[in-house]
């Protein structure tokens, strides 16, 4: 029986693929999954007018609410249920309602950030990194954010040359060296089922969760 469920960080730079991996395992693996994206935890810019909203850098880790994602991730760790905060990219806001997340006996973490806090590591069982060409992956960028984000191309290009490009090489690229997984070009088959094959026999090793 296990008293914690298995954690899987997957981190790497914007567009390679990360949320991918992330999907086909937790549509393949043969156990329950539950999903928190890095993404809803911006601290957004509700206080800010609307027409200046935006323009703080994303692509920094100090944007992110480590504290309550940290606690969530605690708490999800400790087989409890969690509010998660619903990020709006259009207006640089949280949604008024957050989205309830049960535990399950798998948690995966997503996000650029992923394997870049200290204690979300220590909470991490096993660390994956998602390596893509910078080429590949600024084109996934442009494309999601014109199409998802309501962006302009001027302003993805914009700033990919002046934040994201940057912060990559800064802060997202180094967390492969605490990388367990490294797997190649996006969501390369072969490696993902590989990974799905390790998930799934870690968890069947640990149990099911213990019962309260």
């Amino acid at each position: 029986m296990s008293d914690s469920p298995y954690v899987v960080g997957i981190g790497g730079g914007t567009g390679a693929g990360k949320t991918t991996v992330a999907e086909t395992v937790t549509e393949s693996v043969d156990a329950p999954v539950t999903f928190l994206s890095l993404d809803d935890y911006y601290l957004g810019s509700a206080a800010v007018p609307i027409d200046e909203r935006g323009e703080d850098n994303f692509d920094h880790p100090d944007a992110i609410d480590w504290d309550l994602f940290v606690d969530h991730l605690d708490t999800v760790a400790a087989f409890d249920p969690v509010d998660v905060p619903q990020y709006d990219f259009e207006t640089h806001s949280r949604l008024d309602e957050p989205r309830r997340v049960d535990p399950d006996p798998i948690v995966i973490v997503e996000g650029i950030f992923a394997l870049y806090h200290e204690r979300v590591l220590e909470t991490l069982d096993l660390a994956v990194y998602v390596q893509t060409d910078a080429d590949v992956r600024v084109l996934r960028r442009l494309q999601r954010d014109v199409a998802e984000r309501g962006r302009t191309l001027e302003s993805v290009v914009d700033r990919y040359l002046s934040t994201v490009k940057p912060m990559h090489e800064q802060f997202v690229e180094p967390t492969k060296r605490d990388a367990d997984v490294i797997i190649p070009e996006g969501a390369n088959p072969a490696a993902v089922d590989l990974l799905r094959e390790k998930v799934e026999t870690e968890v069947a090793a640990r149990g099911p969760p213990v019962e309260e």
